[in-house]
């Protein structure tokens, strides 16, 4: 791990571990006692999105690399950022990282079978598949420190020291939110080579690509008919995929080839922006109820 990759990790767990000092664990309860909205989580994330995105692919005919880019972009899991997100915009947040959580553990079986599949009967992308081999072990250290382990200390946190709590817990939300922020602006200027007039139509592929996944989080979500905040979680981790993830896999597995690279950094990108819109949107809404 670089310094980089270090300073974002510990940035993510001190997100999760603000979004924890407003939870408790009867949060957690009445999402066991309600596991449809979880179900509803893991439908688009492994169902929807991923043969949604294997339809565009077979009738866009883009080139094979950004179309098995989308495909493994479409494959992950949500990320730990959907969790803050969903916190911001007055979602449930336990059920979001309830979803994260089960997602992260499925991902180890389903993420290499949806990409395969996927990639094999795509006529563009077949000639490129080759067995993909996910670290079981990485994923299992990123739940456990990025998710588990800041979140259980927030939760003991703030049962423990409440009147800390109460003093802490917004100055750290602050703080959440400027990294954010920081995240979309250095992401902008690590990429700023390729910020040019030709990127614009890659550009409007993620963001058509990401504003199909918010779809089919809003839709499972009116399908199953789960109470509004649910609906807010569904939809965000529906919309935010692990395009970290995405990029150490084309890292390892495809050389870093430029265009994948390009894909999955402006969905890192524009997942942020999309899912902090609609959480300022969701915020506005309540004030306006």
């Amino acid at each position: 791990m670089n310094t980089t990759q270090l300073v974002l990790s510990l940035v993510l767990a001190i997100m999760v571990f603000s979004v924890a000092l407003e939870l408790h664990v009867d949060d957690f309860k009445r999402v066991v006692q309600t596991p449809k909205s979880v179900i509803a989580g893991l439908i688009p994330q492994f169902i929807l999105l991923p043969v949604g995105t294997w339809l565009a692919t077979l009738w866009l005919d883009l080139p094979p690399n950004i179309e098995a880019a989308m495909i493994l972009v479409a494959s992950c899991p949500g990320g730990s950022l959907s969790n803050f997100v969903t916190h911001f915009g007055r979602g449930n947040t336990a059920l979001s990282v309830s979803i994260s959580a089960v997602a992260s553990i499925l991902a180890l079986f389903l993420t290499p079978f949806n990409f395969s599949w996927m990639m094999a009967t795509n006529p563009a992308t077949s000639g490129w598949l080759k067995t993909l081999s996910i670290d079981a072990s990485a994923i299992w250290l990123s739940l456990l420190f990025l998710l588990a382990v800041p979140m259980a200390l927030g939760l003991a946190f703030s049962h423990r020291l409440p009147a800390v709590t109460q003093k802490i817990k917004k100055p750290l939300g602050n703080f959440a939110l400027f990294a954010l922020f920081a995240f979309i602006v250095l992401g902008l200027l690590r990429e700023r080579q390729q910020l040019t007039l030709a990127l614009l139509p890659t550009l409007g592929l993620v963001i058509a690509h990401n504003a199909f996944g918010l779809f089919t989080g809003w839709i499972t979500s009116k399908a199953m008919r789960v109470p509004e905040v649910d609906k807010r979680a569904i939809m965000i981790e529906g919309g935010m995929q692990n395009s970290g993830l995405a990029l150490g896999i084309i890292a390892v597995q495809f050389n870093s080839d430029l265009g994948m690279v390009v894909i999955a950094s402006l969905w890192g990108i524009w997942h942020i922006v999309s899912g902090l819109s609609c959480a300022f949107y969701w915020r506005w809404s309540d004030k306006n109820v």
